[in-house]
């Protein structure tokens, strides 16, 4: 079965920093994964001054700390992320600004991350099999033995040469 709920946290001065790792929880014994779409700066947020939101989570061999979002009223109040974390946990820290930052996703659990991930894989394999279907047309050609360049130039010398020599031969 699979399951997919909305994730929202709200940071700010009283609350910098949020972790995500339902791994640690009995009650999501699955395989999740979350997706945050949109930071939102709160309408409440102070004018001129910067919110920096940094995430921590891990990478291919280490912790990564990196900023993804840089709000300011009156310039950025929202910042589209599209940023998926397969494994937790993943932190979410306020290192400047008072805020309040909105973080909006996604959390998915079980089969249906498999299934989005499943999508992933059967977009790159159609795209894999139109770039497949140009190499399949040369390969027909080639196994016939003979190279394309005499192919068109019989069919050129029976359409185009051979008709003029007739015509010639008639006057």
């Amino acid at each position: 079965m699979s399951d997919e709920y909305f994730y929202g946290v709200t940071l700010s001065s009283s609350h910098q920093s949020e972790t995500w790792d339902p791994e640690a929880k009995a009650e999501y014994p699955r395989s999740n994964k979350l997706l945050i779409r949109t930071a939102l700066l709160g309408p409440d947020a102070k004018p001129d001054e910067l919110n920096v939101i940094q995430v921590e989570t891990m990478c291919l061999q280490d912790t990564i700390k990196i900023p993804v979002a840089i709000l300011k009223v009156g310039e950025t109040r929202q910042a589209r992320l599209d940023i998926e974390f397969p494994d937790a946990p993943v932190t979410f820290t306020l290192t400047q600004g008072s805020g309040p930052v909105h973080l909006i996703g996604q959390h998915l659990l079980g089969a249906l991350v498999e299934e989005f991930e499943d999508m992933e894989e059967m977009e790159e394999e159609m795209l894999d099999e139109e770039e497949g279907d140009d190499s399949q047309f040369k390969d027909d050609d080639d196994e016939e033995g003979e190279p394309k360049g005499k192919k068109s130039k019989m069919s050129n010398n029976a359409k185009g040469k051979a008709a003029s020599p007739k015509k010639n031969a008639k006057k």
